[in-house]
């Protein structure tokens, strides 16, 4: 079967070279064509694994995880795949009662070609709607057909619009009354660059809102009559101040990642022998000379020394707790979660011995691993593998993913760089 498909495709592939200008046109559209057959083919796969417990019984809570790593797609289209094959195809009950697919119209134009991925993906994100599920059954299903219709003609932003509309035109109710007063939205995000970060956040809580601006305030007044550092830059350094007395004097803080809140430095062997000419902070960041050397001057700054490779010093003590100090060697090397497109942080992230030590493994920096909870779970209880190799960690799949059991190795940025 494979060499069939293949010697098609070898086929279609020699009329790019060779084709008029309406072959091409011609290949163009055959090819959509044969994305959508193909598509569909696949979620009917995914459907029918996920239904027979495939992902499950391989430790996996869900059908995306496990797509994710057979067939190295983000998270995030792992997903949706996941949700049109759910959508699009026949369910059981519990009982072994058969049911039709949640969208069945969708289901058969899909099937037949007429209409691609995304088109179900923008019907089923309609109908998913709080206004969708306050029409009659009735008007769902209407819904859902004539949408399926229009997907034909309809590109999938036309084809949101027009869904939208056609809901809200027949919720014209909208939602019950509801005259409890809104809870107040409180959110700070935060986000990392590569040289530092961005914090942005609205709280609509104003007793939350007074305090933490009370405390800004107070710490942002110009320190001297010479001061003449701008109104945001006094309030940002002030918050910075604020979060480092915390770090010094917060003996009441959560643990993070297993240990207290610290700061940490990376830096360089290179760059400690050449007067620590640059270092980064282990929430991302690079620091100038001026700041490295401020920063050396305190001591809640942990300095850990890396070398070309990446790797850090091996501080490992012969206890099944992880010390302090090895805890943010493992952080040095490993920058969150190890395991290849995660990006847990390292506050979200636990150590593994990987080497378990009930069974003699060392609490020793060639041993240890740092995993989210995911991934955690994932090499205790499926056929995933972790290793040290060359100083770094590296996983290897389990067969039925990697035929080769190919090892891989998450890219860090500052090693990619080197």
């Amino acid at each position: 079967m494979g060499r069939v498909f293949d010697s098609a495709l070898d086929e279609l592939a020699s009329v790019t070279a060779t084709g008029s200008e309406a072959e091409l046109l011609a290949l163009v559209r055959l090819c959509e064509s044969v994305v959508r057959r193909v598509d569909a083919i696949s979620t009917s796969a995914i459907a029918a694994l996920d239904a027979q417990g495939a992902f499950l019984t391989r430790g996996y809570r869900s059908a995306a995880r496990a797509l994710s790593d057979l067939l190295s797609w983000d998270y995030v289209e792992a997903r949706r795949r996941a949700a049109v094959a759910s959508d699009v195809h026949a369910r059981t009950t519990l009982d072994g009662t058969p049911l039709p697919a949640r969208l069945p119209s969708a289901a058969a134009a899909f099937g037949a070609g007429d209409i691609a991925l995304r088109h179900v993906e923008v019907i089923g994100r309609v109908l998913a709607t709080d206004a969708a599920e306050r029409l009659s059954p009735e008007q769902w299903a209407g819904v859902e057909a004539q949408l399926a219709a229009d997907a034909t003609r309809l590109n999938p932003s036309e084809l949101q619009t027009l869904g939208t509309a056609l809901v809200a035109l027949l919720d014209q109710d909208g939602a019950e009354p509801d005259d409890r007063v809104p809870a107040p939205v409180n959110e700070l995000r935060l986000t990392r660059h590569a040289a530092g970060g961005s914090i942005k956040g609205r709280f609509q809580d104003p007793a939350l809102y007074d305090a933490i601006a009370a405390v800004i305030d107070a710490k942002a007044a110009p320190l001297t009559t010479d001061d003449d550092r701008p109104a945001p830059q006094r309030q940002a350094e002030a918050l910075a101040d604020i979060c480092g007395h915390v770090l010094d004097h917060g003996d009441d803080l959560p643990d993070t990642g297993g240990r207290r809140p610290v700061l940490t430095v990376l830096v360089r062997l290179e760059d400690l022998e050449h007067r620590a000419r640059s270092a980064m902070l282990e929430f991302g960041g690079t620091l100038t000379p001026a700041a490295l050397r401020t920063l050396a001057c305190d001591a809640s700054v942990i300095p850990v020394v890396m070398n070309g490779a990446g790797q850090p010093l091996d501080i490992g003590r012969a206890t099944r707790t992880i010390p302090d100090g090895l805890r943010r060697a493992v952080t040095a090397r490993d920058r969150g979660c190890a395991h290849p497109g995660c990006d847990r942080p390292p506050s979200w992230s636990e150590i593994h011995h990987i080497h378990h030590w009930e069974h003699g493994g060392p609490t020793a920096l060639n041993n240890l691993v740092m995993l989210c909870r995911a991934h955690h779970r994932q090499i205790h209880h499926t056929d995933w593998a972790v290793r040290i190799r060359d100083g770094l960690p590296e996983f290897v799949p389990p067969k039925w993913i990697d035929p080769h059991r190919t090892p891989r190795r998450k890219i860090l940025a500052h090693l990619a760089a080197a």
